[in-house]
C-alpha cells in the first residue's frame, strides 16, 4: 500500500500504531474495511497540522469515506470543504484545499486532532472507545504547548475536550459558541459540527461556523 503524507504526524510521540488493537469493536470494523477497500488507509488517523500551534480543533472521529480513505481529517467528505475554507479565510491554511492529502495544503497556527483515531461503525464511536482514546489525545495535548483554544466540532468532541482538559463535563454545557475556561487558562470553544447533515438542515450555516473562529482569534488577542 502507498503511504500518504498523513504518516508524517507533526506530533508522532501521540500517535496510535497503525494496527492498534485497543478497541476490539473498531479493530473488527478497519478489517471489514481493509477486506472491502484496500486501497484506502484504513488505520487510526493522525493529526494534521502545525506542531507550534496556538488553536486546536477536534474532531469526532474519521469518516469512512473521508480521513478513513485518505488518512487526513476531514480530507475527501463533504464537512472538510467548510473546515478548510474557513481555516483558509483567516489565515489558518495556506495552498489549496483538492480533498486530496497530496494537494499540498498546509496549516499555519492550527492543528486538527480527533476524539477517536479510527473509524466506528455508523460514526458513532461507544463511551468506553471514546474514553479509550483519550490518552492518545491527552499526549497530544502534552505534545502541543502553544495550544491556547480549542475548537471542539460537536457535542462528543466537546466533551472528550472538556474530560481531556478537566473541565467536568456535567458543569461544562455544549452549545454553538459555548465557552469555557480550564485549569491551566486554555480555553474550549464549541461548535455544531460542520457535517453534511447539519448544513444541509440549516443547523449550520458558514456565517456561523465562521463566527466561532472569529472568536478564537480574537482569544488569541487576549492571551
Amino acid at each position: 500500500m502507498t503511504m500518504q503524507p498523513a504518516d508524517l504526524s507533526p506530533i508522532p510521540e501521540a500517535e496510535a500504531p497503525r494496527d492498534c488493537p485497543l478497541c476490539p469493536r473498531l479493530v473488527a470494523f478497519r478489517q471489514e474495511c481493509r477486506a472491502e477497500h484496500p486501497g484506502w488507509w484504513n488505520a487510526p488517523v493522525p493529526a494534521f497540522g502545525d506542531p507550534d500551534a496556538w488553536l486546536a480543533i477536534v474532531g469526532l472521529a474519521p469518516g469512512k469515506h473521508g480521513a478513513n480513505r485518505t488518512g487526513r481529517p476531514f480530507t475527501g467528505d463533504y464537512a472538510g470543504e467548510l473546515l478548510y475554507a474557513t481555516l483558509r479565510k483567516f489565515g489558518l491554511a495556506a495552498g489549496e484545499y483538492r480533498a486530496d492529502p497530496h494537494d499540498g495544503l498546509e496549516l499555519c497556527g492550527a492543528i486538527i486532532l480527533n476524539a477517536v483515531k479510527c473509524l466506528p461503525p455508523a460514526n458513532k464511536p461507544e463511551p468506553r472507545e471514546i474514553a479509550t482514546c483519550r490518552n492518545y489525545f491527552e499526549a497530544a495535548l502534552a505534545a502541543l504547548p502553544n495550544v491556547r483554544v480549542l475548537v471542539a466540532l460537536g457535542q462528543i468532541a466537546h466533551v472528550a475536550a472538556a474530560r481531556a482538559l478537566g473541565l467536568p463535563p456535567v458543569s461544562t454545557k455544549f452549545g454553538h459558541g459555548a465557552e469555557n475556561v480550564a485549569p491551566g487558562g486554555r480555553i474550549l470553544l464549541s461548535s455544531y459540527h460542520c457535517s453534511r447533515y447539519n448544513q444541509n438542515t440549516g443547523r449550520l450555516d458558514a456565517t456561523m461556523f465562521e463566527s466561532v473562529f472569529e472568536r478564537a482569534l480574537a482569544l488569541k488577542c487576549l492571551l
